[in-house]
Protein backbone atom coordinates (compact mmCIF):
# COMPACT_ATOMS: atom_id res chain seq x y z
CA UNK A 1 0.00 0.00 0.00
CA UNK A 2 1.41 3.39 -0.95
CA UNK A 3 1.98 6.19 1.54
CA UNK A 4 -0.77 8.33 -0.05
CA UNK A 5 -3.30 5.48 0.06
CA UNK A 6 -2.60 4.81 3.73
CA UNK A 7 -2.90 8.53 4.54
CA UNK A 8 -6.22 8.67 2.68
CA UNK A 9 -7.39 5.63 4.67
CA UNK A 10 -6.27 7.20 7.95
CA UNK A 11 -8.21 10.42 7.31
CA UNK A 12 -11.29 8.47 6.19
CA UNK A 13 -11.22 6.27 9.30
CA UNK A 14 -10.91 9.25 11.66
CA UNK A 15 -13.65 11.22 9.89
CA UNK A 16 -16.08 8.29 9.93
CA UNK A 17 -15.63 7.94 13.70
CA UNK A 18 -16.38 11.65 14.26
CA UNK A 19 -19.55 12.08 12.21
CA UNK A 20 -23.18 10.96 12.53
CA UNK A 21 -23.42 9.96 8.85
CA UNK A 22 -20.25 7.97 8.07
CA UNK A 23 -21.67 6.71 4.77
CA UNK A 24 -21.39 10.27 3.38
CA UNK A 25 -17.66 10.64 4.14
CA UNK A 26 -15.69 11.02 0.93
CA UNK A 27 -11.90 11.35 0.83
CA UNK A 28 -9.92 12.10 -2.30
CA UNK A 29 -6.35 13.10 -2.96
CA UNK A 30 -4.54 15.37 -5.35
CA UNK A 31 -0.90 14.42 -5.59
CA UNK A 32 1.88 16.77 -6.63
CA UNK A 33 5.64 16.47 -6.76
CA UNK A 34 6.26 17.73 -3.21
CA UNK A 35 2.82 17.68 -1.61
CA UNK A 36 -0.39 15.70 -1.41
CA UNK A 37 -3.71 17.41 -0.76
CA UNK A 38 -6.23 15.21 1.04
CA UNK A 39 -9.75 16.51 0.42
CA UNK A 40 -12.37 15.54 2.98
CA UNK A 41 -16.06 15.93 2.27
CA UNK A 42 -18.76 15.12 4.83
CA UNK A 43 -22.51 15.72 5.18
CA UNK A 44 -23.39 19.37 5.70
CA UNK A 45 -24.62 18.79 9.26
CA UNK A 46 -21.41 16.93 10.19
CA UNK A 47 -18.89 19.56 9.10
CA UNK A 48 -18.80 21.13 12.57
CA UNK A 49 -17.99 17.77 14.14
CA UNK A 50 -15.00 17.29 11.84
CA UNK A 51 -13.68 20.81 12.42
CA UNK A 52 -14.37 20.82 16.17
CA UNK A 53 -14.38 23.75 18.57
CA UNK A 54 -11.94 26.40 17.36
CA UNK A 55 -10.67 23.89 14.79
CA UNK A 56 -9.40 21.43 17.41
CA UNK A 57 -10.41 18.25 15.57
CA UNK A 58 -9.11 19.50 12.22
CA UNK A 59 -5.80 20.46 13.80
CA UNK A 60 -5.53 17.08 15.53
CA UNK A 61 -6.11 15.28 12.22
CA UNK A 62 -3.43 17.45 10.57
CA UNK A 63 -1.00 16.64 13.40
CA UNK A 64 -1.64 12.91 12.98
CA UNK A 65 -1.10 13.25 9.22
CA UNK A 66 2.21 14.98 9.83
CA UNK A 67 3.31 12.27 12.27
CA UNK A 68 2.17 9.46 9.96
CA UNK A 69 3.86 10.91 6.89
CA UNK A 70 7.26 9.78 8.13
CA UNK A 71 10.32 10.64 6.12
CA UNK A 72 8.94 10.40 2.60
CA UNK A 73 9.66 14.08 1.94
CA UNK A 74 6.10 14.95 0.95
CA UNK A 75 3.89 17.46 2.69
CA UNK A 76 0.32 16.41 3.41
CA UNK A 77 -2.39 19.07 3.42
CA UNK A 78 -5.93 18.49 4.71
CA UNK A 79 -8.73 20.44 3.09
CA UNK A 80 -12.24 20.10 4.49
CA UNK A 81 -14.66 20.85 1.67
CA UNK A 82 -18.19 22.16 1.96
CA UNK A 83 -20.76 22.55 -0.78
Amino acid sequence: MSEEASMKTLVELIAKKLVDRPEEVKVSEVSGEYSVVIELKVAKEDIGKVIGKKGAHAQAIRTLMMAASGKDGKRYILEILDD
